[in-house]
């Protein structure tokens, strides 16, 4: 059964407090990994790889680079469960 946007969102943030230290409640669907969120490339390449793990998703390399805000990871893992 493939999540909602809000249980994406509520896992995502646990993996970004998980590597990084920021708190849940800052990573909000609007916000910018690296302007907004202040994540470096290695912190989110294993973000990504975490993510893939708890959400039981692909992301290819190739589509990282296209994953700028929170929205666009939730999007990108909400549709890839489907």
């Amino acid at each position: 059964m493939a999540l909602s946007q809000a249980d994406v969102l509520a896992g995502l943030a646990e993996l970004v407090n998980d590597e990084t230290g920021i708190a849940t409640d800052a990573v909000q669907m609007d916000k910018s990994f690296t302007d907004d969120l202040d994540i470096d490339s290695i912190s989110m390449m294993t973000i990504v790889v975490n993510a893939e793990d708890k959400f039981s998703v692909k992301i290819p390399d190739e589509e990282v680079k296209n994953l700028i805000t929170v929205a666009d990871a939730v999007n990108f893992i909400t549709a890839a469960q489907a």
